[in-house]
C-alpha cells in the first residue's frame, strides 16, 4: 500500500510540476487552480505513503536514502503549501515543485526494502533531531526558490526589460520577506537539530562531537546561515547579497544531506 501511494505521488507531483511550469507561460486562474489541486492531492498521497511505511517499519521512515529523500520531498511540499497560502505566490511553485519532484524521483532509485533499525537509532532523540532538521531544510529550500526568483526579477529591472515574465513575478520586497521568514524559521530549527544530535551522539557513541563528515558539513551549513541571519539583523543585508547567500547555503545543505551521506564514510553514512 505504501508503494502504491508512493508511485501515485510521483505521478501527481509530475503533473503539478508541469502545471506550475505552464503557469510561467500562461498565467491564468484555471492553471493556478489545477496546479494547486494537483500539489495538494499529491501531498495527501505522499503523507499517506509515509504513514503506511511508518506503520510497516515501526519507526520514523528516515533511516535510509530512499526514506530520507522522500521525507525531504514531503517536507518541501508541505512548506510550499503553507508559504503559498500565506503570500499568495503561486509562481513560487514553478521553482519549488521541480526540486521536490527531483528528490522523490531520486528516492525511487534506492532500495525501498524495510530493514531493522540500527541500535543507535532506537531513541526518542530520532524524532526531535530529524524532524527539526527536515523542517529547517524545507524552509531553506523555500528561501532558495525565492532567492532565484529575486535574482531573475532584479535582472529584469537592471536591464529595463519589463516583459511578460516580469509582470508575473512577485515584487522584490515580497521575495526578500519570504527569504527572511524562511531564515528565521530554518536557522533556529537547524540549531536545535544540531544540539539534539550532539546529545543523541553522546548517548549512542559516548561523545558529543566526533567531527564525522556529516557533523562537519552540518556545522559549515549552520555557519553560512548564521552569517546570513547576523548580517540581516545587524548590518541590514538584504536583496542580492541575501539571495546569493541563500542559494549558496542551499547548495551546501543539499550536499550535506545527499553527498555526505552517500560518498563520505562515517557514522551517518548510508553505506
Amino acid at each position: 500500500m505504501s508503494q502504491n501511494f508512493f508511485y501515485v505521488t510521483i505521478v501527481l507531483y509530475s503533473c503539478a510540476t508541469l502545471a506550475y511550469l505552464v503557469y510561467l507561460v500562461k498565467t491564468t486562474p484555471a492553471v493556478a487552480t489545477w496546479a494547486n489541486r494537483l500539489v495538494m492531492t499529491g501531498f495527501v498521497a505522499h503523507f499517506l505513503s509515509t504513514i503506511h511505511r511508518f506503520n510497516s517499519a515501526g519507526h520514523l521512515p528516515i533511516t535510509n536514502m530512499h526514506e530520507s529523500l522522500s521525507f525531504f520531498s514531503l517536507a518541501i511540499v508541505g512548506a510550499f503549501i503553507l508559504f503559498e497560502r500565506r503570500y499568495r505566490v503561486t509562481i513560487l511553485g514553478s521553482f519549488i515543485l521541480p526540486v521536490a519532484l527531483l528528490l522523490i524521483v531520486a528516492s525511487s532509485a534506492f532500495s525501498s526494502a524495510i530493514s531493522g533499525l540500527n541500535p543507535a537509532l532506537r531513541s526518542n532523540w530520532l524524532w526531535l533531531h530529524t524532524i527539526m532538521a527536515f523542517i529547517s531544510y524545507a524552509a531553506f529550500t523555500i528561501a532558495f526558490g525565492a532567492a532565484v526568483i529575486y535574482l531573475i526579477q532584479q535582472h529584469f529591472l537592471k536591464k529595463k526589460r519589463l516583459g511578460a515574465l516580469f509582470q508575473k513575478l512577485p515584487s522584490l520586497e515580497t521575495l526578500d520577506d519570504i527569504n527572511y521568514r524562511c531564515l528565521t524559521i530554518g536557522f533556529p530549527l537547524l540549531t536545535v537539530a544540531i544540539i539534539s544530535g550532539a546529545i543523541w551522539a553522546e548517548k549512542a557513541w559516548g561523545t558529543y562531537w566526533s567531527w564525522d563528515p556529516k557533523e562537519t558539513w552540518s556545522l559549515i551549513t549552520w555557519f553560512i546561515y548564521a552569517a546570513l541571519l547576523h548580517g540581516r539583523m545587524t548590518t541590514g543585508w538584504r536583496g542580492r547579497r541575501a539571495a546569493l547567500l541563500s542559494i549558496a547555503g542551499f547548495l551546501i545543505m543539499l550536499f550535506t544531506f545527499v553527498g555526505v551521506n552517500l560518498w563520505m564514510p562515517g557514522l551517518h553514512s548510508y553505506k
